[in-house]
């Protein structure tokens, strides 16, 4: 799969998903042993029971309730309890995870396993530095749950071991591999005669015949606006190379300043100024936004490949939901117009001071097996870590998509990985300066201005702990 190839290269690249440093006030009380030994609750190893899991040990499991929603994990959870009969399992959801958690941490008693995602996901930074995440190397080793004559690291696409890996411990297990690009209605488009521009020129030209459709050609999270920094920095990354997000990622003094930027954010300044937004999107949060683009009242917008499960219950039928790549800005880019962002995502960890580590450990090798994988993409529609886990699947026509957006990317796929480094830079300043940018209050020149004084202002905070990108 060319999808292997992508995540091949994501790992040679270095793309760690190390997380932005500072902790959230008062988490971790620093401590706690880091070893996946059991927790609390032991039992004994076996040849069926390779991670020592207590069969009556309770089971605590918290999930973050967003675009995937709960029910995946539910039937994860039944197929534990399958193995497990004995084991008693609380679940419950949150759009909160730190706040809901943070006490808990403080306390010393965290949930056996945590879905940490969402805009109000813990700190990854505070979490490792302070030692209170599990080692996740032995369930690596273990075999895995249903495919025969493998170890669960066999069964993994490469790139998520590394992705969740901080100084050679495995500590944070993404579950899915997302794709973002630009979506559209395939049946709006085959209505109207219209067809994806794969250069800057065509896709202005087409949102003009939008416009004059009565349509507005774009729509966006006004409330969240870093959706839109996602084409326009792939933009850039396009037209300039991979070095332009690596020289972001690094801090580098004028990186948000490049000429690739400088090109990027004044062809996207052109979807502004010509209003090619639907009016009233900056006030729109996320949820808001799809739903004005599902009703058709937008022909574009920027998004994972989160989207189709997100939107599933207010998407018409025969909507055929299709993301595409940025378009190219010209024949000089250095990528080609396939070539897409992508990466692996959706974090889970197991706290170490959780009571019963074995569990969590076994709770995700079943998350990790063929059954659980393909189960998670049927109900959700997106794709998993677990190479193969599609096959024989009938997709969801979105993801479907996304699988051949990825096949022809191949090894051309790109990522960044600020966001993950410092997470206030993307999250807070970077931002801000998108919904000034996007709104039309302030042009390309300080838009990127105001991003790279936010870099530089992480740059320059001797409390904040760099990290390099090499390549």
């Amino acid at each position: 799969m060319n999808r292997r190839e992508i995540l091949r290269r994501t790992a040679a690249a270095g793309l760690l998903a190390t997380p932005a440093a500072g902790l959230l006030a008062g988490c971790a009380t620093g401590g706690g042993d880091d070893k996946a030994d059991g927790g609390t609750y032991k039992g004994t190893k076996s040849e069926q029971n390779p991670l020592g899991v207590k069969e009556d040990a309770p089971l605590e499991v918290v999930i973050f309730n967003g675009g995937f929603g709960e029910e995946y994990a539910k039937a994860h959870e039944a197929m534990y309890k399958e193995k497990y009969p004995k084991a008693e399992i609380k679940h419950s959801a949150t759009q909160e995870i730190g706040k809901t958690l943070q006490p808990r941490f403080v306390d010393g008693t965290p949930p056996d396993v945590v879905n940490n995602s969402g805009a109000g996901q813990i700190d990854f930074n505070g979490l490792v530095s302070q030692n209170a995440l599990a080692d996740l190397g032995e369930l690596l080793a273990a075999p895995s749950l249903d495919i025969p004559g493998k170890t669960v690291k066999d069964t993994l696409l490469p790139g998520a071991v590394e992705v969740g890996s901080y100084d050679g411990k495995f500590l944070v297990f993404n579950y899915t591999y997302t794709a973002y690009g630009i979506w559209h209605s395939t049946k709006l488009f085959g209505e109207r005669n219209w067809s994806y521009g794969k250069t800057w020129d065509d896709h202005i030209a087409l949102c003009k015949q939008i416009r004059a459709a009565g349509i507005a050609p774009w729509t966006y999270a006004g409330l969240h606006p870093r959706y839109m920094s996602w084409p326009l920095i792939a933009t850039a990354i396009k037209f300039g190379g991979p070095s332009v997000a690596t020289a972001i990622d690094n801090l580098e003094p004028n990186a948000w300043k490049s000429d690739a930027m400088k090109a990027a954010a004044d062809a996207w300044h052109q979807i502004v100024k010509d209003k090619y937004i639907l009016e009233g999107s900056p006030g729109l949060d996320h949820k808001q936004s799809q739903t004005a683009w599902c009703q058709g009242k937008a022909a574009f917008i920027s998004c994972g490949s989160w989207l189709e499960s997100e939107q599933k219950d207010v998407t018409p039928a025969g909507f055929n939901m299709t993301v595409q790549p940025t378009p190219s800005l010209g024949s000089g880019d250095k990528l080609p117009f396939e070539a897409i962002r992508g990466t692996a995502g959706e974090p889970f960890m197991v706290p170490a001071k959780a009571k019963n580590v074995a569990g969590g450990l076994e709770y995700f090798r079943t998350m990790l097996s063929k059954k659980g994988a393909q189960d998670f993409t049927k109900k959700v529609s997106s794709l998993t870590v677990v190479a193969g886990a599609t096959d024989g699947v009938e997709l969801p026509y979105g993801l479907s998509t996304v699988v051949k957006a990825l096949d022809a990317s191949g090894t051309n796929g790109f990522n960044w990985v600020y966001n993950n480094y410092y997470r206030k830079l993307e999250r807070n300043l970077v931002d801000a300066a998108c919904g000034e940018f996007f709104s039309g209050r302030i042009g390309p020149a300080e838009f990127l201005d105001q991003c790279q004084k936010g870099a530089d202002s992480i740059a320059q905070d001797s409390s904040v702990k760099k990290y390099k990108r090499t390549a």
